[in-house]
């Protein structure tokens, strides 16, 4: 009976890994939903307390890939420090509107967080007096560093996954 609960664990986790692309807290839903199920089935010993702590240490990694890559794009391409800083408001609210505006599932999304983190960067850089061509080059490199987080965000997300897939069976 265990490994058909298991195989619902696993079904499950893949639905929260999906949703991760969207924005959403999916690696965290799936640390969440395996440490329930190992409480759940705590006799069975089904997962150990290495493999939570590394799923946990994997899922704040992710969160701090995705809520500070568009801060360092901006930043390595010569953005000021308020610039950095409107690019992590700008890929929040860019995720939010891009999910509505954008009706492509995961695309709106994904371009929404890009595109506002570039925008509000070049928002306020050119407010601050900077040339056109100066706050774009800010913009790109905010909007790549975002789109390269919520990348890494995801393939995290996927190892998180893959580890409990692999503990759910492994005797």
């Amino acid at each position: 009976m265990v490994y058909l609960w298991s195989i619902v664990l696993v079904i499950l986790n893949s639905a929260w890994l999906g949703l991760v692309v969207f924005g959403l807290p999916g690696n965290w839903l799936i640390v969440i939903s395996t440490c329930l199920f190992a409480w759940w089935r705590l006799g069975n010993s089904v997962f150990s307390i290495y493999t939570l702590v590394a799923i946990l240490v994997l899922a704040v990694l992710g969160e701090l890939a995705e809520f500070t890559a568009g801060m360092i794009g901006a930043r390595k391409s010569g953005a000021s420090w308020s610039g950095s800083i409107a690019a992590l408001f700008g890929a929040v609210t860019g995720a939010v509107f891009g999910t509505f505006l954008i009706p492509i599932p995961l695309l709106g999304t994904l371009l929404g967080a890009c595109c506002g983190a570039g925008l509000c960067v070049w928002a306020m850089e050119f407010s601050r007096g900077k040339k056109a061509e100066h706050s774009l080059r800010y913009a790109v490199g905010a909007g790549l560093g975002e789109f390269f987080g919520i990348i890494s965000k995801f393939a995290l997300g996927i190892i998180i996954w893959f580890i409990v897939a692999v503990a759910a069976f492994w005797p």
